[in-house]
């Protein structure tokens, strides 16, 4: 039937090997490294997995400079392991998951901090502090068949050339394939669907004009700067 306005088009993430890879959802892990958990005021021995979701129009590519957020002035970023599901399912089994697996890229969490711990400190959800315009930036997804399952390596962010966060893949208190187990419980996983796996300790705030790198070993980096704030 006739619409009543252009539908906007799907956010489609580049790929290694020269293919889009069409985005589909965004699910981010919260406190998957014990270090930041505890910078965060929580202790990592006594939580389950939990998670939230961001819009996939949400997903930019490395490269952008993206707005500074309005509503804000404590705006950070958290550096992760982006898994991109290819094959969909429901209730996964942990030895099953890296089936579902295409690949992997290097991407961050932005976050409206200070109104996350307003929100935590009433209760409320987190969307207004982490579901924000260009808050899920993203590197080049890297097939599984060229890099394998990365279960080991170096993850760190910069800010300006200088080191912010610094951790191990291995650190993850919950590992990718328990990571997909768990959130296929709650929501059939289907090709196009993203994992943002969690982040390690260092998180901090940026302003206009900073350049954030992630680097994951054995994928390639997702760059970004900061702009000036959103003004339309």
């Amino acid at each position: 039937m006739p619409t009543l306005f252009e539908p906007q088009a799907a956010m489609i993430a580049a790929t290694s090997e020269g293919r889009g890879f069409p985005v589909r959802r965004i699910f981010c892990i919260g406190r998957n490294y014990a270090a930041h958990a505890r910078e965060m005021g929580k202790d990592p021995e006594r939580e389950a997995p939990f998670f939230f979701t961001k819009w996939a129009e949400n997903v930019v590519p490395s490269g952008t400079v993206i707005a500074y957020p309005p509503g804000t002035r404590d705006f950070h970023y958290e550096g992760e392991l982006v898994i991109a599901i290819g094959k969909g399912g429901r209730n996964i089994a942990p030895a099953d998951a890296l089936a579902h697996v295409y690949g992997y890229a290097a991407g961050l969490d932005m976050t409206r901090r200070d109104l996350q711990f307003e929100a935590r400190e009433m209760g409320r959800p987190w969307d207004v502090a982490k579901n924000v315009e260009q808050s899920a930036p993203l590197g080049l997804i890297h097939p599984a068949s060229a890099v394998g399952h990365l279960s080991a390596g170096r993850i760190a962010l910069t800010v300006n050339g200088q080191v912010r966060q610094d951790g191990d893949l291995g650190e993850m208190i919950w590992n990718v394939a328990e990571v997909i187990a768990y959130v296929s419980r709650f929501y059939r996983l289907e090709p196009g669907d993203l994992i943002y796996s969690g982040t390690p300790a260092g998180v901090g705030a940026v302003v206009e004009g900073d350049e954030i790198i992630v680097t994951v070993e054995g994928l390639s980096d997702c760059v970004i700067r900061i702009g000036p704030e959103a003004d339309d």
